[in-house]
């Protein structure tokens, strides 16, 4: 994986020194579960080398799952369908339109992300069926974990702007000095 994160920096021109930034998400006067909060690093440009790895959104007990998936532009996602029933996943956001057809159970369809942006997915024969894929440009990227703590590893050191996302707020945004070597926190309270 080492060998892997380095390769990808080299091909973006980002094979000097790096850190990592961590951070918790909170939102005032709410206990809710932030998992599915998308924290990227958003000024980091070049020619980023897609994941290999299949992602998937799964479709079990008529959802999605997960709610929120955070892939890199040139991600490829599989949608298999696990229910009894037919569904039929579609998006008509601006960064991925498309239209899988229908298909049953044991049926598995795939797409590649080739832009960034969110994209909400949607299922024509289950209305109440909703889920989101953020796909960003580079690697340098986390979703947060239930308690809403987040790590990004490998960051390039130097001044640079987070984002964070969540499907019921507005976009969040702060500037980070990221060090050469260790490690440095950002902290997004979000409001309610």
């Amino acid at each position: 994986l080492a060998a892997v994160l380095f390769a990808t920096r080299l091909l973006a021109g980002q094979g000097g020194p790096a850190g990592t930034i961590t951070g918790r998400v909170s939102l005032t006067d709410s206990a809710v579960d932030l998992s599915n909060f998308v924290i990227w690093v958003d000024d980091i440009e070049g020619r980023f080398v897609a994941p290999r790895q299949l992602a998937a959104m799964n479709q079990k007990g008529l959802r999605f799952i997960p709610h929120v998936l955070a892939v890199q532009v040139g991600t490829t996602v599989v949608f298999p369908n696990a229910d009894v029933v037919w569904h039929n996943v579609f998006s008509i956001s601006e960064a991925k339109r498309f239209n899988l057809g229908l298909f049953g159970r044991g049926t598995i369809r795939q797409m590649t992300f080739d832009k960034p942006g969110v994209v909400e997915l949607l299922c024509n024969v289950h209305l109440e069926m909703d889920a989101y894929i953020v796909v960003v440009k580079n690697p340098y990227f986390a979703q947060t974990s239930s308690n809403g703590t987040y790590q990004i590893a490998g960051v390039p050191a130097g001044r640079h702007r987070l984002r964070g996302w969540h499907e019921w707020l507005p976009l969040q945004e702060q500037d980070v000095e990221v060090p050469e070597n260790g490690s440095v926190a950002v902290d997004f309270v979000a409001p309610k």
